[in-house]
């Protein structure tokens, strides 16, 4: 029954959100995919699950025809396509052709490079510099570049931060909003969203245990992942604002050891919402 209710959750709220869906961030099982490709995909299909996003770990080790054949069979789908730095510096043409390859919409880059915990206006130049060249490449395929903030981006900038200026400056990509990774570093991500109502594309969902003090550093225990709802993020606040701006994709991520019962009770929390 319960596993019933989830699925029908998951069909109104595509439904009820103008075509948004919930997915799941695949890093979220990145130690169960290590033991049991197959099994995990399963896992995930059990769950009503349909769209997710890959985390740079490829094919875990299966052929790309392999790797979506298990995907067709579990019903799955990798919507928002994942890709280092570097390689969108260097090779975006074999982002490119991963992306079609999966029939991604979205291309999502996680982090940019920089020394220790130091990231300066220089880090930042060269970071646009790669994702404007690399998004409008993309741009021209029909596929949306991405870039997902760690919260060392909210540094101060001239009467703003690094972030605002990133975002200014983002002629030919967009971003992706980890709420925790917001507000871990002390950002309202609603505020944001209202800032900056046509710059944010995809979302991941990720609460933060109640007592955490954050930092900019883009560093935190995985442990502090919590179910939604259940932490001192207002998940609630954050998923009706980004309903009300249409982002399409939200997904679920959790980098905890208890990721596999915690996801079901994150499904039912947002379920909960809907009532």
């Amino acid at each position: 029954m319960r596993k019933a209710t989830i699925l029908l959750f998951l069909l109104l709220f595509t439904i009820s959100g103008s075509a948004q869906e919930i997915g799941l961030q695949l890093y979220s099982l990145r130690n169960e995919f290590k033991k049991d490709v197959p099994g995990t995909f399963a896992k995930i299909k059990s769950w009503g699950i349909t769209k997710v996003e890959d985390g740079n770990d490829g094919t875990q080790g299966y052929t790309l025809n392999e790797y979506k054949a298990l995907l067709a069979k579990n019903n799955l789908e990798i919507v928002s396509a994942s890709a280092p730095f570097e390689e969108l510096k260097n090779s975006p043409e074999t982002v490119i052709k991963r992306a079609k390859d999966y029939g991604s919409k979205y291309v999502v880059c996680f982090w940019i490079p920089h020394k220790d915990t130091i990231f300066t206006i220089d880090d930042t130049n060269l970071a646009l510099d790669v994702f404007n060249k690399a998004g409008k490449r993309m741009k021209a395929a029909g596929i949306t570049l991405v870039y997902h903030p760690h919260g060392y981006e909210f540094r101060p900038y001239k009467n703003a931060t690094l972030m605002d200026y990133m975002i200014e400056k983002s002629e030919y990509f967009d971003f992706e909003m980890d709420v925790y990774w917001f507000a871990h570093p002390g950002e309202n991500p609603v505020e944001w969203l209202r800032k900056y109502p046509n710059e944010f594309k995809l979302m991941h969902l990720k609460d933060c245990q109640k007592g955490v003090v954050g930092n900019q550093n883009g560093q935190s225990d995985v442990e502090t992942n919590v179910t939604l709802g259940s932490g001192q993020i207002n998940i609630a606040e954050i998923v009706t604002e980004a309903k009300n701006r249409g982002l399409q994709y939200l997904f679920i991520e959790d980098e905890s050891s208890r990721v596999v019962n915690q996801v079901p009770q994150s499904l039912e929390y947002l379920r909960s919402l809907e009532e």
